[in-house]
């Protein structure tokens, strides 16, 4: 059995003639600068986005800016349109009660006049009114007088 186990289990060798392996330092220093290439490639490609964006930004402060300035200056030009606007239409209101002021005085003024005149002519027709009531008397005396002769 001990001769069956030593033929079984007998030492076996074997060589294998291989070409020696790539150099793994290289490859990984290729690819390492094949990275680092990449990333200063990303890394401008990404600084020449951002000044480009911050560029876009800049204009399109400056443009707000420019349109806030003249929006102001028009609120503030409108304001005083406003202003001028509601002095004028104080003014109006103001002339407008004086004028209705002095109408109110004429018309008291000259009902007042009108009322005298009135009155005069009532004591004038009633003063016609006796002399023609006393016209009338003599004019009855006279044609009694002138009956009789």
């Amino acid at each position: 059995m001990s001769c069956l186990r030593k033929q079984v289990t007998g030492d076996v060798s074997v060589e294998v003639n291989a070409c020696p392996g790539p150099d793994l330092r290289k490859i990984l220093e290729d690819l390492r600068c094949q990275y680092e290439t990449l990333m200063e490639r990303n890394r401008k490609e990404t600084e020449q986005w951002y000044a480009c964006k911050v560029e876009e930004v800049n204009l399109e402060v400056i443009t707000s800016s420019q349109e806030i300035e003249s929006s102001n200056k028009q609120v503030t030009e409108l304001r005083r349109q406003l202003q001028a606007l509601e002095i004028n239409v104080q003014a109006q209101l103001n002339m407008k009660e004086n004028l209705e002021s002095s109408l109110a005085e004429t018309e008291c003024r000259y009902n007042k006049y009108l009322a005298e005149l009135q009155s005069q002519i009532s004591c004038v027709e009633q003063w016609l009114a006796e002399i023609r009531e006393e016209m009338e008397c003599q004019n009855q005396e006279y044609k009694t007088l002138l009956d009789v002769k």
